[in-house]
């Protein structure tokens, strides 16, 4: 395979990674800080602090290319994706699949100067972050594999510091995997009618006329799991009130999205940034006051 990936076609491949609409960066990196935080038991390391970061910019550039390549053939009838570069044609195919094998190799770069514990959990996040787009053929909830492919950066943060995942850590990457799905089905819901049509699935379309009461009990699970994490481990106040901040910006979300309107559900899925942000905050306040202590 001849190589076509080219410099003077930047703003293409920017386009194909989103890095110009950062807002999937932030949510895999939220959780990410979460889990470096609690793992640490303060802050973590400056190296592999930015190992993980420079690994979520990249694998999530990594997973919008073989989104985009796995929904080449759709993308052109659905309104928010028409002018997606593999379907303007301004990327070939070739070149995605080139520009994702690159991405995922400066990745295993990355991982590569981690404990072998962390190499091996590697692999399972290049699986799922490759089979995601293509489960919207197969199953209503593709949802629990991008959640599973967003929260996989938890236990490697565990396994990155303390050389294994302890129950905390798991219980944090399941609670991180429901609020995915909460959130991803306001997304959904902005393309739901459109995915009727071209006979994409999605958790939007099997939770129906359900779908914010559905969002709503999975976000009290987050909070709930989220709580008993800070219970097990003797967290103090910032990190109850930061989730009591979460818990209104889910209501919040709730009352925006009660007509169902795309651009409501659109502005519901982009504000969980804040919620992420909010709880890495909270933690970060709690170790800092315990350390000043």
């Amino acid at each position: 395979m001849s190589l076509e990936l080219s410099f003077s076609n930047w703003r293409a491949y920017m386009q194909l990674t989103r890095l110009d609409k950062p807002i999937g960066i932030y949510l895999l990196l939220w959780p990410t800080i979460w889990a470096l935080v609690i793992a640490a038991d303060g802050l973590p390391s400056l190296g592999i602090t930015l190992i993980f970061i420079a690994g979520v910019v990249l694998m999530r550039s990594a997973g919008c290319v073989i989104n985009d390549y796995a929904d080449r053939k759709v993308d052109g009838s659905v309104k928010r994706t028409n002018a997606r570069p593999l379907v303007s044609g301004t990327v070939t195919e070739r070149e995605a699949l080139q520009l994702f094998a690159l991405l995922v190799g400066l990745s295993f770069i990355l991982v590569l100067m981690l404990n072998w514990q962390t190499i091996a959990l590697s692999v399972v996040a290049l699986f799922l972050a490759a089979s995601y787009p293509f489960m919207k053929r197969y199953t209503h909830m593709p949802q629990a594999v991008l959640g599973a492919a967003f929260g996989w950066a938890i236990p490697m943060a565990f396994a990155a510091i303390q050389g294994s995942v302890p129950l905390e850590g798991w219980l944090l990457f399941i609670a991180n995997l429901t609020w995915t799905i909460a959130y991803d089905t306001y997304y959904a819901m902005v393309d739901r009618d459109d995915d009727l049509i071209v006979g994409i699935k999605s958790s939007a379309i099997l939770f129906g006329q359900y779908d914010r009461l559905i969002i709503g009990v999975l976000q009290g699970i987050t909070l709930i799991l989220l709580f008993t994490i800070a219970q097990c481990l003797a967290y103090g106040w910032p990190v109850y009130f930061a989730l009591v901040a979460c818990a209104l910006l889910f209501i919040f979300q709730s009352y925006e999205t009660r007509e169902r309107e795309r651009m409501a559900c659109f502005k519901a899925f982009l504000d969980n940034h804040y919620v992420g942000l909010v709880f890495a905050v909270g933690l970060l306040m709690d170790r800092i006051a315990l350390a000043v202590m």
